[in-house]
């Protein structure tokens, strides 16, 4: 596949519904078209360089997640074809294979985030307080461990900054205890069943987060699904507890930035060659290992 390096999508003849960090999201007729661009995002700030295949990366593997876990909950995606939509065709050079068209949701308002190890925003909040979003683990872990079980930690969705953690409870208080309580039970068993797939191919899921909406009262998967923009993956074959571990996600690409010395406020540094190079590597070889298949 030919790869266009999109940084910004503009698509004339069709409502702009939102652009995101990473996606450009277009309205057409009463569904939606996801356009993922090459865009990065670190510590909430979107960076100069665009990242060669990231956007094809997220949008393929969603799509491929989307598929494989439809028996557990079914999802927004509706069909990737774009030389199909008449008004799309003048465009289809640029978005084949990094946009998907959906259905339209009435989002829930929360980031649904499932933990099986110890890392990130988790490690450094268990560290000072023992609790991970109010749940309390035992005491004595070390960094990077395997959690007895899978643990729910959300976070609200804001539109600039960074999300903030919330506890369960605060969760039920706002949504409503039924459909709280569903959430967190279709996000553990689409963890489970995405982690164990994966661990098979040779990718522990550390963390990832889900995202939901509402359509017609039913439940659905909505935005992105066990992408290296939503989830923690590391090589099984060099995971060691106690340490941080070594990435296939954009956690290298966080590593490098905070190298720098970067306040982690606009504007950001730009990135070396090798640097976008490597981070493009990460995200073609997670795609690869967990399909079985090239994108390039």
């Amino acid at each position: 596949m030919k790869v266009n390096l999109v940084d910004k999508v503009e698509l004339p003849q069709l409502p702009l519904f939102k652009r995101g960090k990473v996606r450009d999201i277009y309205e057409i007729e009463d569904k939606l078209l996801f356009v993922a661009t090459d865009r990065v995002s670190c510590f909430d700030v979107v960076l100069e360089d665009p990242i060669p295949y990231k956007g094809i990366v997220l949008t393929q593997l969603s799509i491929f997640w989307f598929e494989l876990t439809r028996d557990i909950i079914p999802s927004h995606f509706i069909t990737s074809s774009i030389k199909k939509i008449s008004q799309l065709e003048p465009y289809s050079e640029i978005l084949e294979g990094r946009s998907m068209v959906v259905r339209k949701t009435q989002p829930v308002p929360f980031e649904c985030v499932v933990r099986g190890y110890l890392a990130g925003s988790g490690w450094r909040d268990y560290k000072k307080t023992g609790k991970v979003s109010g749940i309390a683990l035992p005491a004595g872990l070390r960094e990077a461990e395997k959690l007895k079980e899978p643990i729910f930690t959300p976070s609200t969705k804001e539109e600039t900054g960074h999300d903030i953690p919330v506890t369960f409870e605060y969760m039920v208080d706002k949504i409503g205890e039924d459909l709280a309580v569903k959430i967190k039970e279709k996000s553990i068993e689409l963890y489970q069943f995405g982690s164990q797939y994966a661990e098979q191919r040779g990718i522990i899921i550390a963390d990832t987060k889900f995202e939901f909406g509402l359509l017609n009262g039913e439940l659905i998967l909505i935005d992105e699904l066990f992408t290296p923009d939503s989830s923690r993956f590391w090589p099984k074959d060099e995971y060691q507890p106690g340490k941080s571990q070594v990435s296939f996600d954009k956690q290298y690409l966080r590593d490098w930035l905070e190298s720098t010395g970067w306040d982690k406020t606009p504007p950001p540094p730009r990135l070396p060659q090798d640097v976008i190079q490597k981070t493009s590597e990460k995200y073609l070889l997670v795609f690869k290992m967990l399909t079985g298949r090239d994108i390039v």
